[in-house]
């Protein structure tokens, strides 16, 4: 299994959680993390590299080449790490067909064995979209970005990198962005629906990307099934969206007390490293 990460040094405590948690879920599978950045200190890359051997993970670091994104429409609300999982195909090594992206915020908690050997066929992407309570942000959405599908959510994505090799180009991307930059809200996310909508195969959220701040949601959608016993039995990966964040203080959302459960695993897992 190959799992692609891209963050910086302020999100490696997150990143440990997460990693944590895959090996923990997943147990006896070997992966390798790919993690695209563009300034994590060498010191700290071989500490993580040290402590993911032990667990049987191999770590690639992928240091992003900034004269790639030159031409890139970027500011400080539009940095150029979005557009990184977007083109992950182009910087990543040759030989590898598909690959997993996870958000640091996300948390993986059965297996990811049936979600690696998803058939995409001719995708480009697989995801999942968070359907909210109403059909309301669905149908804004589908309006201001003239798509016809729900919004997929860009935090877990099942990426085909040999055919997003032959289809996905940077020009198109860049382009898309200086001409709608004024009504870009979640940018990589946006230009994913605005451009690929209709090559992304869609997942099921309640598995593959359960939005944790939802359990209400899901439990009506589920008439009542989605409790959680289900979720513990059944959901594989939780997002933490939005801006409260399980690791900080005052978080009230029911599964906060899961993540700090593996906040405290990680500091086993990885010693090494300074939380």
């Amino acid at each position: 299994m190959d799992i692609l990460v891209s963050l910086d040094e302020n999100y490696v405590r997150q990143l440990c959680v997460l990693l944590t948690s895959i090996h923990v879920s997943n147990p006896g599978v070997g992966a390798g993390i790919y993690l695209m950045h563009r300034g994590i200190s060498e010191k700290k890359l071989l500490r993580l590299s040290s402590c993911l051997e032990a667990v049987g993970f191999r770590l690639f670091p992928v240091a992003v080449d900034e004269r790639m994104f030159m031409n890139a429409p970027s500011t400080k609300q539009y940095p150029q790490e979005m557009y990184y999982r977007l083109l992950a195909s182009s910087m990543l090594p040759g030989n590898l067909d598909r690959i997993l992206y996870l958000d640091p915020d996300t948390l993986v908690v059965n297996s990811l064995e049936k979600l690696w050997k998803t058939d995409i066929g001719g995708f480009l992407f697989a995801a999942a979209a968070h359907t909210g309570k109403t059909e309301l942000a669905n149908n804004i959405n589908r309006l201001r970005l003239k798509t016809e599908n729900d919004y997929f959510n860009s935090g877990v994505l099942l990426i085909n990198l040999e055919r997003c090799r032959k289809e996905v180009r940077a020009e198109d991307i860049f382009k898309y962005v200086e001409e709608h930059s004024s009504s870009l809200l979640l940018p990589d996310q946006d230009i994913l629906n605005a451009l690929y909508w209709d090559r992304i195969r869609k997942l099921d959220d309640s598995i593959w990307n359960y939005d944790a701040r939802n359990y209400s949601n899901y439990l009506l959608r589920s008439f009542g099934k989605a409790d959680t016993a289900w979720v513990m039995e059944n959901t594989a990966i939780f997002h933490f969206c939005g801006k409260a964040k399980p690791w900080k203080k005052r978080y009230n959302y029911r599964f906060g007390v899961l993540y700090r459960h593996y906040m405290q695993l990680s500091r086993a897992y990885f010693p090494g490293l300074s939380f």
